[in-house]
């Protein structure tokens, strides 16, 4: 019998009329589920997992599949877009199952636990902050009818009340999780590729080697793993690059921490021990553009990074004092420069809506991305995540829930004072649009795509996918 079902509810990952991007965007697992997973399964649980969206699954697809299992317990992490489908996926199975406990947790939860506790009854606890070291002394409460009060960093409904626990003081030393249970995933790694163009070579993976985040910007929500940053150490993250190759055949790894190349220190260690090694693994990270410099770039494309991501945000030196993002634009470009310089791909992350947004920082955002050697761009549209200090300056503590269901960074949900929605919308396409036109850059996407045919066929797919949709809307 399967003790609990660790559930990634589904939730728009675009806006809709979009939906045949998904051919093409990152269909890559929850982390989170895997450590948990992984932890729980440790501690002699059995384990499954569903990804929703990754399935295909609707919440009523997910609601019969646990009900037609019967666990103990669901655990289902959420972020914001999703809690709708989350709690639909609580009810109907609590509906079938009334003596199951949902457990909840996530960046959401972290943020807004009590609130959201205390608007959605169907969730019998909520797991604040990183969940490891605490969901299975939970779970064996449960069992053994015990109250969860010894446990902090929950809150729990006991008497038709809600009891807050104390926050919890401990946090997790990375080298002693145990490995996420990517073998939980059906057909992993062959379902869960990347962005289309975003790796050269599969099948592919994510990991992150470090947590918590010390830097104050304002659109972050650090609620889950802290200001104080935990990293891996380079022997047990080679180790996991190992296994990851030998179990699976993984040959390329996607780094998911921000941090990623903060501690210089520990970047050199973990390039010399794949270099050293001989070890065959390309790899992209995340890095800020203040954190890197010439000769750590050229030991990490040695070691086989093939691209770096970088939250560069905006064009205006303006707009990222807004933000607080701590970096200048003059900062973005030579990070850019030298990462090119060294054979490194470069991605640029930018956001547009933020508070303070107007057409002359569009305008320079514009003039910024033309003269930056990327390969690669993302451009989000600015979301206000519960958590975040920003979303505290603008609406407070109150949780503004009707544009939940919006909230992925592929609508706008707030409008800067100086410019109108349809400007917005405009410029966020016009700048994509230029930026994907450009022949040096179709030229590389074409280059990748010769030595890795499926980003093609996930190319197809995507205009096959629109095709269809036109034909039926006729």
């Amino acid at each position: 019998m399967i003790d609990i079902i660790l559930i990634n509810p589904p939730y728009e990952k675009v806006s809709k009329g979009f939906e045949c991007v998904d051919h093409l965007s990152n269909q890559s697992p929850s982390l989170g589920l895997l450590h948990l997973a992984a932890q729980l399964q440790k501690d002699n649980f059995k384990v499954n997992i569903i990804e929703s969206d990754l399935e295909k699954l609707s919440p009523q697809a997910v609601a019969e599949k646990v009900i037609k299992t019967n666990p103990r317990f669901i655990g289902i992490t959420l972020f914001t877009v999703g809690v709708d489908n989350g709690v639909k996926i609580a009810q109907l199975v609590k509906k079938e199952l009334p003596q199951i406990k949902v457990l909840v947790g996530g960046p959401h939860i972290s943020s807004m636990g009590y609130e959201t506790m205390k608007r959605f009854p169907s969730f019998d606890l909520a797991v604040l902050n990183e969940g490891e070291l605490v969901v299975s002394k939970i779970l064996n409460n449960y069992l053994q009818n015990e109250t969860q009060t010894n446990i902090n960093g929950v809150i729990f409904r006991e008497n038709n009340e809600l009891i807050t626990t104390s926050p919890s003081k401990e946090q997790i030393e990375l080298d002693e999780l145990p490995i996420p249970a990517w073998d939980l995933l059906k057909d992993f790694p062959n379902k869960y590729p990347l962005a289309v163009f975003d790796y050269p070579k599969g099948p592919v993976a994510t990991f992150s080697a470090s947590r918590g985040c010390p830097f104050k910007c304002e659109f972050c929500d650090t609620s889950t793993f802290g200001t104080k940053i935990r990293y891996y150490s380079p022997s047990k993250v080679f180790q996991i690059m190992q296994n990851l190759q030998k179990d699976y055949g993984i040959q390329h790894l996607q780094f998911v921490d921000d941090l990623f190349v903060a501690n210089k220190k520990r970047i050199q260690e973990l390039c010399d021990l794949i270099i050293q090694n001989d070890f065959k693994m390309t790899w992209s990270c995340t890095a800020r553009v203040d954190t890197i410099n010439l000769e750590i770039l050229k030991k990490m494309k040695q070691a086989g990074c093939w691209e770096i991501s970088y939250g560069l945000e905006s064009g205006s030196n303006q707009m990222l004092q807004h933000m607080k993002k701590a970096t200048t634009v003059e900062q973005a470009k030579q990070a850019i420069v030298w990462t090119h310089q060294v054979g490194i791909r470069s991605k640029g992350l930018f956001m547009l809506g933020y508070p303070h947004e107007d057409t002359q920082t569009i305008q320079q955002t514009k003039e910024f991305i033309k003269e930056l050697p990327l390969t690669t761009m993302n451009l989000s549209k600015f979301t206000p995540y519960p958590g975040s200090p920003i979303y505290r300056r603008l609406y407070g503590t109150s949780i503004r829930d009707e544009d939940w269901e919006r909230m992925n960074g592929m609508n706008f949900v707030y409008k800067p004072d100086n410019i109108s929605m349809e400007k917005l919308d405009y410029e966020y396409k016009e700048i994509l649009l230029t930026f994907y036109k450009r022949g040096i850059i179709l030229r590389h996407y074409l280059s990748v795509g010769l030595k890795n045919p499926n980003h093609f066929l996930r190319l197809f797919k995507f205009l096959l996918c629109g095709l269809i949709a036109k034909w039926k809307n006729r």
